[in-house]
């Protein structure tokens, strides 16, 4: 019988591509959610019944050992940007990621793969990154031999990174952005997937991993490729750390206010976040250490950016129409 892998998280952005993999690899996928309807698209990456999306509430042990057991990997991609409610900070980065290894070593699963974040730091002003390491020394702890993931921000077709700000561009001449010169090293989704697998099948050592594109660009830059990629010219407005703060209190209070139906544009603890460079340290294994090479954002941008651009995907049918010169 094949091999099973439970991916908790495993419709987003990021478990999508492991359970891709892990399916390609000839791996059983389970595929657990708080939402089994809305993870349907996750069945075509296997073969019928090769990849099932099953319910699952990172906040309850019984339900997380409900789909640890008999699993021969387990795989954790759960992560969020809610400071409040029941699935905060805390309860998700924290606590989850600790109730998933204590749970995954007590069921005898043999590897354990954490999806984690660049940043991770107990010391940070940012509690996003507070729990995030906490999470990360809870997991070594219950489960010595996890390999855990350190990316710096992810794009591809479904990110909400390159999406978000390219969608901005269709109503105003100004893009806004907090801190326009702090340095990222966007990683390629499928090479984050690609070391995830490596980690749950057994061919990447323990410890952990941080992950980082070829090209280290500051915030700015990458507005200024996504704004190339997408024939689009707009203003580059940075927004000092200071009134981003005000800014970000005044979204917060609209979305308390409204009961949390508005959600906020930006957090005072993404303020926090971007004052920091999101880069390798240097200081962990990376690609390198994995044979990944991984994939330029220029290579892939293009391909999911296009719909963005003034006339979609006619754009470069007018491109090439516009160096025509009329014949006398």
């Amino acid at each position: 019988m094949s091999k099973l892998v439970t991916i908790y998280g495993g419709s987003g952005f990021v478990g999508r591509y492991i359970a891709r993999r892990m399916a390609k690899a000839g791996w059983r996928v389970r595929v657990a959610v708080r939402r089994p309807n809305e993870a349907m698209h996750v069945k075509p990456y296997g073969t019928v019944g090769q990849v099932e999306p099953v319910f699952c509430n990172i906040r309850d042990d019984a339900s997380v050992r409900a789909v640890a057991r008999g699993a021969d990997a387990v795989v954790n991609c759960v992560g969020t940007f809610d400071r409040k409610g029941k699935n905060n900070f805390d309860a998700v980065q924290n606590e989850g990621a600790a109730r998933i290894a204590r749970i995954a070593a007590e069921e005898g699963v043999a590897r354990l793969v954490q999806i984690s974040a660049i940043g991770a730091n107990e010391g940070s002003e940012s509690v996003y990154a507070q729990t995030k390491a906490q999470g990360e020394k809870a997991i070594q702890d219950a489960f010595p031999g996890a390999v855990i993931l350190r990316p710096s921000v992810i794009f591809g077709p479904e990110d909400d990174f390159f999406n978000r700000f390219a969608g901005m561009t269709r109503f105003s001449p100004v893009l806004p952005v907090v801190g326009a010169e702090t340095r990222f090293q966007p990683v390629y989704v499928d090479d984050v997937a690609q070391a995830a697998e490596m980690g749950a099948t057994g061919v990447a050592p323990s410890g952990i991993y941080e992950l980082g594109g070829p090209d280290v660009n500051t915030f700015r830059e990458l507005m200024q490729q996504m704004l190339k990629v997408i024939r689009r010219r707009r203003l580059i407005m940075n927004i000092p750390f200071g009134l981003a703060t005000a800014m970000a209190w005044g979204f917060e209070l609209v979305q308390t206010l409204s009961l949390g139906l508005i959600p906020p544009q930006i957090t005072r603890d993404q303020v926090r976040s971007l004052r920091v460079d999101n880069v390798v340290s240097g200081e962990a294994h990376g690609f390198a250490d994995l044979g990944i090479r991984p994939v330029a954002m220029e290579v892939v941008m293009p391909d999911y950016l296009w719909r963005f651009r003034p006339a979609g995907q006619y754009e470069a049918i007018k491109e090439s129409a516009s160096r025509l010169r009329p014949q006398r």
